[in-house]
């Protein structure tokens, strides 16, 4: 084991983080010094990368390059690169940066130790190291994904769907739960496909149903759901248990039939269309949050008329969108790419304020009424809180004005909704 200060830098999703938890776990029982996202010089610098899409690329590119100059300047000894980018263009980082000292791919993490002298401790899976406030916590029911939509590299980066075993999932929960956290995020490349592989069934509601079992678990959410032959179970459960949130993320990309086939994805507008009115008729107060691309090889004005005329009538709770960027070796790439830059620009800007417009709507609606706000941080002025229908950095927040009351971070608290922004609601503690 060496005595090395570590400083880990994590790119790209929340499972990306997950890894890179789990590393840092793993680091510090080996007797090390691990510090997270950190802007002090360090002896290792550790750089999780993601190479999803070609903004995340050039952030991940742009990162090592950063702590090249550190390397450079003395600041730092060693850069180790890990995660998708390097799976993707190992060669390339090692021909074009070779102040790189070493390079793994996504599932080296007990290469990685090796190469600083320490040990990986299969007992130790599930004690990761939180990069998040100690009160929610990501977990990863599966790695890879069995779909094979044209525009995603993550098959090619991740490989085939697999499923943890429910029992490898209760046991990291509980001691997430022992540690304090009391949101669970549950987070996959296709969460609705988890047990397919392991069980011969979906058996997401099954897992669900266990983990809102957990004492001290308040919430559970649902990240990356895929629409197709969605379970209806888990929709039955989340309207029964109130620890199951009110909340889906499904991931949509388009609602014109021809660019749902073009990029290879097993809905159409028909059944897209049947499937949010089933999730609100089955769960009234659902907050339904999906993404879209934009400026897919063929999209025609037509096309976009229609995604815009879906996201209208729709009215999605929470909406992202994407540009389109070709991703080599996927279906896609062989396509041409042939929606101008500025005009893919244009047509997100015009999605966003449609989304700015529906989310202002929705939130003036919430005036009035009380809330349960999980505190998550505080500034000069405001305590900065989530309601169940609201997932952390990528959803709206709560604002509760600091008065002589004292609020602790990670706790609950019921408050009145009393004014509304686009992306954000104002509140007052109700005593």
């Amino acid at each position: 084991m060496i005595n090395k200060k570590i400083n880990l830098v994590s790119l790209g999703c929340s499972k990306n983080l997950v890894d890179s938890e789990n590393l840092m776990g793993q680091l510090e029982n080996n007797g090390m010094q691990v510090v997270f996202e950190s802007d002090k010089a360090s002896d290792i610098v550790i750089i999780n990368t993601c190479g999803f899409i070609n903004d995340a690329k050039e952030e991940s590119i742009n990162t090592i390059l950063n702590f090249v100059k550190a390397k450079n300047n003395g600041l730092v000894e060693k850069i180790i690169v890990m995660g998708c980018l390097s799976e993707r263009y190992r060669e390339d980082l090692i021909k074009e940066i070779p102040e790189i000292d070493s390079i793994f791919g996504v599932d080296e993490m007990d290469k990685i130790l090796e190469s600083l002298q320490s040990e990986f401790k299969e007992n130790l899976i599930g004690e990761r190291k939180l990069s998040t406030p100690n009160h929610y916590a990501y977990l990863k029911v599966s790695e890879g994904c069995d779909r094979t939509c044209a525009f995603c590299a993550i098959p090619l980066i991740r490989g085939k769907h697999k499923s943890r075993t429910i029992e490898d999932i209760l046991t990291e929960a509980n001691k997430l739960a022992q540690k304090g956290v009391k949101e669970l995020i549950l987070i996959a490349q296709d969460l609705t496909y988890y047990g397919v592989d392991i069980y011969k069934k979906k058996s997401l509601a099954e897992l669900i149903d266990k983990l809102s079992d957990i004492e001290g678990v308040k919430w559970i959410r649902l990240h990356y759901t895929y629409p197709t032959q969605f379970p209806d179970d888990v929709l039955d459960l989340m309207a029964k248990k109130s620890n199951i949130c009110n909340y889906i993320d499904i991931p949509l990309q388009h609602i014109s039939d021809g660019i749902l086939k073009s990029m290879n994805r097993k809905h159409n507008s028909k059944n897209t269309r049947e499937l949010i009115k089933k999730f609100r008729a089955k769960v009234p107060n659902v907050a339904v949050r999906s993404t879209f691309i934009v400026g897919f090889p063929g999209e025609t004005q037509k096309d976009f008329e229609e995604l815009k005329d879906f996201i209208k009538e729709s009215r999605f709770s929470r909406l992202g969108v994407f540009t389109y960027s070709p991703e080599e070796n996927t279906a896609a790439f062989d396509l041409k790419d042939d929606v101008p830059a500025h005009v893919k620009l244009h047509r997100m800007r015009a999605i966003m304020e449609i989304q700015e417009q529906i989310s202002l709507e929705l939130n003036t609606e919430s005036i009035g009424k009380t809330l349960e706000v999980v505190v998550d941080s505080e500034t000069e002025e405001f305590y900065v809180g989530r309601t169940e229908f609201d997932s952390p950095e990528v959803d709206n927040e709560v604002l509760i004005k600091k008065t002589s009351e004292k609020l602790e971070i990670g706790n609950f608290y019921k408050a009145k909704v009393i004014a509304a922004e686009n992306f954000d609601i104002f509140a007052e503690l109700i005593k």
